[in-house]
Formats: C-alpha cells, structure tokens, sequence
C-alpha cells in the first residue's frame, strides 16, 4: 500500500498554535527532538505494508526522511487537492495502485503497528473508504484531558481518526460534496447537512447508530463505506492547541521516546 501525508496546514494569527508556528507549517513544529511529521514518517517506515510515501505541503528542503521511496508535493489550497495530487502521484509511479492510505501529519503517537493493523482491516479493499473512529471512553482513559470533539450517536460517543483508507478509483468522483465535508470536518453538524437535513435532524435527537451514519453517507456519495472501531486512541490524537502539543510530548517522554 502507498501511504499521502498531508503536511498543508499554515496556522494563521488566530488560530491557537501561532506562536508557536509563526507563518510555518503546522507539521513541522518541534515534539520529542523532531519535527512532528517526523514521527508520521518513522511509522510509515518500519510499517510492513507501506511501499511508497507522498508528502504534500512540503518540500524536500524540509530535512524530512523515510526510508521507503518519498515524495514531496507543495499545497495545492485544500485538505481534498492535496489528498487528490498525493494520489495522482501515486498512481503516476505506481498505476497499479489499489487502495491508499490518507494520513494527518499531526497524529506524532502513531507507530508502525497501527498502520499495519489499518492495512488488515482494509484487507483486499472491498470497501471504496474507510474511516475510522475512536470511542469517547477510549480516548480519555488514553489521553486524559486531550479534549477532543466528540460525536453523540444514538449508540455511541465518538471522536474520528486521522487515518482513512480509499481505492483509487475514486479519483473519478465529483469533488463537490467531497469539498463541503473536508471543509466542515471539525463541525460533524455540518457534515450531517451535508449529508441531508433528515441525518442532521436524526443526529440531533440521537436517533442515529453509527451504521445508520454509514448508510446514508453510501447512499448520498454513491460509494460502499465502513466506519472502523479503532483501537488505538493515537489515532485520533491530533495536534490542535499547544496543550494537546505539550501532553503529546510528555506522552513521547514517558514512554522513552522523546
């Protein structure tokens, strides 16, 4: 499998990580003695089932290493253009590419075994997406205090990953309705509305189970879903406040890594 890390983001003066960033990509911020990115790296090269790397948003004068075979690609303007060039890149090197994994570069916890355990859920990749999810309880017994955004289901509280796996073949897809849910991925509310106002009227009264969101999320992108039960809360743990950064690093620390 062939691995698109996107490394886009640029904190501007209101967003919270600014003074750390100062006009600098997001993904290059220092944490346990490297760049963040860097950690996404290292799992992506002790992985078994990664073969190629695509990085869009840097460039090689970033000092970035892998040992697989690494790309870099600059920001095409959008979380989905840059996920679509890191693609077409790897097809390009690679057309016999089937199914690729989309992954944050700010995710630093991720190691090379839950990359590969990701790999066995996709399998032989009869699904077109899959897009994993961490339950509330797991994150907070992880990661106390991450304050993560969560998502009430009928069923379950939830928060999403930061790893989603694809087939290829959805390059073809009208990029529409994939632009409105990239940009309202923080704001699960919007991406019901998205979906349709019955599913956001549904997710309200907490009359929707996970499946539900699932079916109707095929039915309207015209595409075959499924939401992984992740069970590894680094997944999930993404840097968007200097404190998430600061309780990242001290968990690199404690576990003799940082």
């Amino acid at each position: 499998m062939d691995a698109i890390v996107t490394a886009g983001g640029i904190p501007d003066e209101k967003d919270l990580l600014y003074p750390l960033t100062r006009g600098g990509p997001k993904a290059l911020l220092p944490i346990g003695g490297k760049p963040m990115i860097q950690w996404v790296l290292d799992a992506l090269s002790d992985a078994k089932c990664i073969e190629r790397v695509v990085v869009v948003g840097l460039s090689e004068e970033s000092g970035l290493s892998c040992t697989k075979p690494l790309s870099f690609l600059p920001n095409q303007g959008s979380m989905l253009a840059n996920i679509f060039a890191g693609a077409q890149k790897i097809l390009t090197d690679n057309p016999s590419a089937g199914v690729l994994f989309s992954i944050s570069s700010d995710i630093p916890a991720l190691t090379a075994g839950m990359v590969d355990w990701m790999a066995g859920e996709v399998g032989a990749g009869e699904f077109d997406v899959y897009y994993n999810f961490i339950t509330r309880d797991a994150m907070e017994s992880r990661f106390p205090g991450s304050k993560r955004t969560y998502t009430r289901f009928k069923d379950i509280e939830v928060c999403g990953g930061d790893l989603t796996a694809f087939r290829s073949a959805m390059l073809t897809t009208d990029d529409g309705v994939w632009q409105e849910l990239i940009n309202s991925r923080k704001n699960v509310l919007k991406q019901a509305a998205v979906i349709g106002y019955g599913t956001l009227l549904l997710l309200l009264l907490r009359q929707l189970t996970i499946e539900d969101a699932v079916a109707r999320v095929s039915k309207r992108l015209e595409l075959r879903a499924r939401a992984v039960r992740c069970p590894y809360p680094e997944i999930g743990m993404d840097v968007d406040k200097p404190a998430q950064l600061a309780l990242l690093e001290n968990d690199l620390a404690s576990r003799g890594l940082a």
